[in-house]
């Protein structure tokens, strides 16, 4: 169904882990705006580049897949676009607008980048009307130099505060990695950030050094640290915390506003 609609993935395109699970139980994380990335975050896999004007017609076709599939839930993100004047905000919004148009009983998250610090654009995506609006903050202050090209510490806090100050907004969700070289001090510190921004959600696992010319991977956090990191968050108020090795952004992302009893849909 990916091939024959031309869409694509970020289950393929940054090498999840997770993707055999996630296609036998028939879901994705839509990747839209192209396949490349503006920026070139040493992390990640998506390859960067300068990618093409934003094809009007693709929100109607993730729509159409959404149905297809009969999906009762669905994560739209997208490669950072620093070329465009918004973002790609609009396409979000209009890609969410069309899965509410065609499927309104489907709940939808966004997974967004910074906009480069635009909240005109941020508002944007809000007035979409996702159930969940994610950006993830990925690894700790210190390490944001050497790991994230062209993105702010501050910025994404701010971005992440933004959308949890709207009125009658979407819940507010990130994500951080470990294993990059970061200390237990600075990922405490880090969530603590994370609870003053009045993020709602957060998920915290390994990274994997995608391939030989990414960051290499400092250490391999042991299960106990993830339960640590699990309890650390809980004592810190979050409504959900997801914490382990395979841990993704947007893996089970259905299953956490179920638990949280999220009415989603149009």
């Amino acid at each position: 169904m990916l091939a024959e609609t031309g869409l694509n993935t970020v289950c393929n395109e940054a090498r999840c882990p997770n993707r055999v699970d996630c296609f036998s139980r028939g879901t994705a994380t839509f990747l839209i705006l192209g396949d490349r990335c503006t920026r070139d975050c040493r992390f990640c896999s998506v390859a960067h580049g300068g990618g093409p004007a934003p094809d009007p017609d693709e929100p109607r076709r993730v729509a159409e897949a959404v149905k297809s599939l009969g999906l009762s839930y669905i994560v739209i993100t997208s490669v950072t676009r620093d070329d465009l004047p918004d973002g790609g905000a609009a396409h979000f919004a209009a890609t969410v607008d069309a899965i509410h148009e065609l499927c309104p009983e489907t709940g939808v998250e966004v997974l967004v980048p910074d906009f480069g610090g635009d909240l005109s654009a941020v508002d944007a995506v809000i007035a979409s009307r996702p159930a969940v609006f994610g950006h993830n903050l990925e690894t700790v202050r210190r390490l944001y130099g050497a790991a994230r090209s062209g993105a702010d510490y501050e910025r994404s806090l701010a971005v992440l505060k933004h959308v949890a100050s709207a009125s009658d907004g979407p819940l507010v969700k990130s994500a951080v990695m470990v294993g990059l070289g970061e200390m237990r001090l600075e990922l405490d510190g880090a969530f603590m950030d994370l609870k003053r921004a009045s993020v709602d959600i957060v998920y915290v696992g390994q990274y994997l050094q995608p391939t030989r010319k990414h960051l290499p991977v400092a250490r391999f956090v042991p299960p106990e640290e993830f339960d640590s990191l699990k309890r650390w968050c809980e004592h810190l108020g979050f409504a959900w915390v997801s914490s382990g090795p395979f841990v993704r952004s947007s893996y089970e992302a259905e299953k956490v506003v179920d638990e949280l009893g999220v009415v989603v849909g149009a």
